[in-house]
């Protein structure tokens, strides 16, 4: 028999239950979802009162998560309803840890968009001055962001560490990872499908 996983987040990580589907889809419950989006250390982008939240795990050197860029965008074009959360989930290496640590400090400053969206667009990371650069000439304060990255430190490992506690509860293999509404979708798609698990989050209680 297929299967719909039913994934709670938590100290527990999560529970499975069986029910028969069309195909095999992992579902997150209600509390997991209102865990996954309280305070998730980033400011959702698209709807102010979304219906449906999408949330992303990403690694700005994952080329799955630059090329799924364009249908996140051509969704939140195409539906007024729908938000984005982008939740950093650097997992290639420590050049994708330095990104994201910065993305987040540029947050402190109001520019955590300006620099995910100037990183994710841009080239392969491979020296921290190409990501300093990159964040520059996208218009962030440079000389603020150091200091915001080594005061707040500790809030931005801790936010990094719940992510991918995150993660790993959903056993996402690897980035991007995508939960639509409450649906989990590893990998990524094309647009026309993800309308499709945006609808199909409108009718999920």
């Amino acid at each position: 028999m297929q299967t719909t996983r039913i994934i709670l987040l938590g100290l527990a990580c999560m529970f499975f239950v069986e029910a028969a589907c069309a195909q095999d889809t992992a579902i997150i419950t209600a509390d997991g979802q209102k865990q996954m989006l309280t305070k998730p250390g980033t400011e959702p982008v698209g709807a102010a009162k979304p219906e449906v939240v999408v949330v992303e795990y990403f690694d700005y050197n994952c080329p799955y998560c630059k090329k799924v860029v364009p249908t996140l965008q051509a969704l939140l074009a195409s539906d007024p309803k729908v938000a984005i959360v982008y939740k950093d989930w650097p997992i290639l290496g420590q050049m994708s840890v330095y990104a994201a640590s910065c993305a987040l400090a540029a947050g402190y400053q109001g520019k955590y968009q300006a620099a995910h969206d100037a990183l994710i667009n841009g080239p392969r990371l491979s020296k921290y001055d190409q990501v300093d650069e990159i964040l520059r000439t996208a218009g962030v304060n440079m000389e603020a962001l150091v200091k915001d990255r080594m005061s707040h430190a500790g809030e931005i490992a801790a936010l990094l560490e719940r992510n991918d506690g995150e993660a790993r509860a959903l056993e996402l293999g690897g980035t991007p990872g995508l939960v639509v509404g409450r649906q989990v979708l590893p990998g990524i798609t094309d647009l026309e499908h993800l309308k499709l698990l945006v609808e199909n989050s409108r009718h999920l209680q």
